[in-house]
Parts: C-alpha cells; structure tokens; sequence
C-alpha cells in the first residue's frame, strides 16, 4: 500500500497530479481543492489511497487528512465511487461536507455535477451520525461560510469576475468553471465557461 508520495509535480489536468519520486512518476487523481495551489515544478506531498478493481489500480492524492478522510467516507456509501467522491470534495472543502453532512442538508449536495437527490439522501442517512459525533455543535454562520464551494483564486477568480459581468450569478459562474485546469488563461477559462453554463441551473 502507497501511504503517500512526496516529489517534483511534472504533470497535472482538472483531476491528476502526477508526483515524480526517485524516478518514478506516480499519477494521482485528486479534487481541485488539492491541486489548486500546487504549482508545476515545485516539491509537493500527497497523502494516497490505492483503490484496487479487476481491471485498473488507481491512486488518488489528497493534501490534507481531512480531504483523505472524508474520501474514504465517502467511498464507504453504497452506490458512491471515486469519481462522484471527487466531484463532491471539488465542489466543498472537507470541513464544509462535514457540516453539510452533519445538518442533514442535502440539498448542498445535490448542486454538485452528477449527484442526484437520492444519492445526497443515502449519504446524508449513511454518514450522518459519525460526522455529527466528530462535529457537535456549530453556529448558522459557520455552517454557511465552510459548504460554501471552495474558493477560487488566481485566473479562475478572474474568469468568475468576467462571467459574472456578462450577467451570470457567481454560484453559476463557479460551476461553469469547476474542474477546468487552472493552468488555462483566464479567456480559456471563460470560453469553456460558456460552453458549459448553459447547461447549469
């Protein structure tokens, strides 16, 4: 089992960071909250976990142990695989999937590309009573701020200033542009935008 890995990051898409260690490239699928901030080129450190299927090996890298956590949580659901596991920790920081989990609010959920109602529901009834017991008691307030969807910064806060002067909501804006590279200018971004908001309610 690959504990974690710690190395230059040669390569890195919407969903992958690859991390060379001693020669040896290890691609990791990973949420756009992990790899916002890494930069190409730069030594960076990945907390792992290998799923294993008869036909692939995947590893998926996560920055902090909540994230990992979270994930493992997630994957213990049934009906809930990496992909959709990765799309909701792209959508919210982990401290703000705990909440949501936690509040029993699935309707925060079910914003998140490709997770529908009953799906947000068994994970909600599922995962609810252990986030509850690690969370206790929490303010309106901070719930509000942390299932927020994970800032952005950099071309992609640029791009969400453009679309929303064009006259779509940030809420919209932030979808549009979610799991886009965030090595894309910010025109790119705003053209894949685009292509993309008109299917975002």
């Amino acid at each position: 089992m690959i504990y974690s890995v710690r190395g230059k990051l040669t390569h890195k898409t919407n969903d992958l960071a690859v991390v060379e260690c001693a020669g040896v490239g290890y691609a990791c699928r990973t949420t756009s909250y992990t790899l916002s901030p890494l930069k190409l080129g730069e030594e960076v450190f990945l907390l792992t976990y290998m799923n294993v299927r008869e036909d692939a090996v995947e590893l998926f890298g996560f920055g902090e142990a909540a994230e990992l956590n979270c994930f493992k949580l997630l994957l213990s659901v049934n009906g809930v695989g990496p992909k959709a596991a990765l799309s909701i920790l792209s959508d919210m920081s982990p401290q703000g999937f705990a909440l949501c989990v936690a509040q029993g609010d699935s309707k925060v959920l079910t914003r998140v590309p490709g997770i529908g109602k009953k799906t947000a529901d068994r994970i909600i009834l599922e995962l609810k009573d252990k986030m509850t017991d690690r969370i206790g008691e929490i303010s309106s307030d901070t719930y509000a701020e942390l299932s927020k969807p994970a800032a952005v910064s950099g071309n992609a806060a640029e791009a969400v200033t453009a679309l929303t002067a064009l006259g779509f909501t940030a809420a919209q804006a932030q979808k549009a542009l979610a799991g886009l590279s965030p090595d894309l200018s910010v025109s790119e971004m705003v053209r894949e935008g685009l292509k993309k908001i008109g299917s975002i309610k």
